[in-house]
């Protein structure tokens, strides 16, 4: 407090002298030590050094005393502390009763510390995270602490997963204008510490054939409910995303769920299921949710079509141009749009038998014909695209869990996508306030602890 009052003082009594930037540095760095100081008092304020506590039922005996450094928004505060073990597991790690009365998570972060450096973590790489925190000046984790602490973090709430979604949900408002919601559902590769890329190669290799596809990638599964406004554009959306698991059964569970809640508050407003053509999609689409219109994403049904075109015109020629262009407006616009891209498919197909991506697009386009209704959709001011879930794909997985090098296992995954999903659905702060009490218990002092000897056995 002395040196900050003497830094502020000089300044006040000449305002012009010495360079600004070194002031303001030093203020900062002053007033952070302040905070430290401060923050130090706490710590050990709420510390207990008793011979027995309770910490959440469980009797811990005193066995020693001891430094430990703990990260505050301040920087790291030193504190000396009293150490407890748990008598009925002593390999249990010896804990300091503060820890779980303030809810310091991993030993180390303060709730406030942690909950600045979950949200960034989730947005960048530990290595770039622990650059913005040495510029920023206010904390200096490492690395590998940024690394581990949305592990920590997700294990609490994996814990009790569904329970802390229903509590989310009721929370949740469909916003002021809400004309349409459409629910999405898709998926993304990744590459995967678990995806015995080696093993696979050496299988194929065995069997005699080449290995198709990304060997050692799995699925990252995608879905998202979009709120949106009177002229099919999102107003807000909620996303979230789940580690390869089979047929996305804990994706389509919470999927399901977050669209009954909101169903609850609005029944009256119009549901939109838009997906590509997969068909595990859309088989829980259409069977799981019974209610509302079905849409093949107009931009995959674009794609599939000007391949087609491509195959047989040529790849960039102008005759492919002029023609997918036009069959694109054809799709988009006329009612009968479907139909006339179907007769010009099958015209093609007529024409190129042996070209695989025309019978293919053909019968994309007929097992779909009537989720294409699109220029119906846009009459009634009804999305018709899966915008939304395509952008979860790219900016809730893709551009955090993709950069070079990059490989995931399933914990680690999960744990970057749910404190993501989190952030991308206005939902950070809820969320960071359930599963951080979950790191808060009840400690209480045992007074008048005396140590009893085990009974002797009886003589035979």
């Amino acid at each position: 407090m002395d040196r900050l009052v003497r830094i502020v003082k000089e300044r006040k009594d000449n305002p012009y002298a010495g360079d600004f930037n070194r002031f303001e540095v030093e203020l900062g760095e002053r007033l952070r030590e302040v905070g430290r100081e401060i923050l130090r008092d706490e710590l050990e304020r709420a510390d207990v050094d008793a011979e027995a506590v309770l910490i959440d039922g469980v009797t811990h005996r005193r066995v020693l005393r001891g430094t430990e450094t703990y990260m505050t928004t301040m920087g790291a505060v030193a504190v000396e502390r009293t150490l407890y073990q748990d008598h009925t597991d002593p390999s249990e790690r010896a804990v300091a009763a503060l820890e779980p009365r303030l809810g310091v998570i991993g030993g180390f972060w303060t709730p406030a510390a942690a909950k600045q450096a979950t949200w960034v973590v989730s947005q960048m790489t530990p290595g770039l995270s622990e650059e913005l925190f040495r510029r920023v000046g206010n904390m200096t984790p490492s690395k590998s602490t940024l690394d581990r602490l949305p592990k920590l973090v997700s294990e609490n709430w994996e814990d009790d997963r569904k329970a802390f979604e229903a509590e989310l949900r009721s929370v949740t408002v469909v916003p002021e204008g809400t004309a349409s919601i459409a629910v999405s559902l898709d998926g993304v590769m990744a590459a995967h510490k678990d995806g015995e890329a080696v093993a696979t190669r050496e299988r194929a290799a065995e069997e005699g054939r080449t290995s198709q596809g990304p060997a050692g990638y799995r699925e990252v599964g995608c879905a998202t409910i979009s709120f949106c406004d009177e002229d099919g554009e999102m107003i807000s959306a909620i996303r979230f995303a789940r580690m390869p698991e089979y047929k996305k059964s804990s994706l389509k569970t919470s999927l399901l769920a977050e669209l009954r809640s909101v169903w609850e508050q609005r029944p009256d407003i119009p549901v939109v299921k838009v997906a590509d053509g997969a068909a595990d999609n859309w088989d829980f689409l259409a069977k799981q949710i019974p209610v509302g219109h079905e849409v093949v994403d107009f931009f995959h049904a674009a794609e599939h079509l000007g391949e087609a075109i491509a195959a047989a015109y040529g790849d960039g020629t102008r005759e492919t141009r002029l023609r997918f262009q036009e069959l694109r407006e054809v799709l988009l616009d006329d009612e009968g749009g479907v139909e006339r891209v179907i007769r010009a498919l099958d015209y093609l197909k007529k024409k190129h038998p042996r070209r695989k991506r025309i019978v293919q697009a053909l019968g994309y386009f007929r097992r779909h014909r009537k989720r294409m209704r699109y220029a119906q959709m846009r009459a009634q001011d009804l999305p018709v695209g899966s915008g939304p879930v395509e952008a979860a794909c790219k900016t809730l997985v893709s551009q955090r869990m993709k950069q070079s090098g990059m490989r995931w296992g399933q914990e680690g995954g999960q744990a970057i996508l749910t404190t993501r999903g989190w952030t991308q659905s206005d939902r950070f702060d809820q969320a960071w306030a359930l599963v951080s009490a979950t790191f808060q218990l009840q400690v209480t002092t045992l007074d008048n602890v005396v140590a009893l000897r085990a009974p002797p056995k009886a003589r035979a």
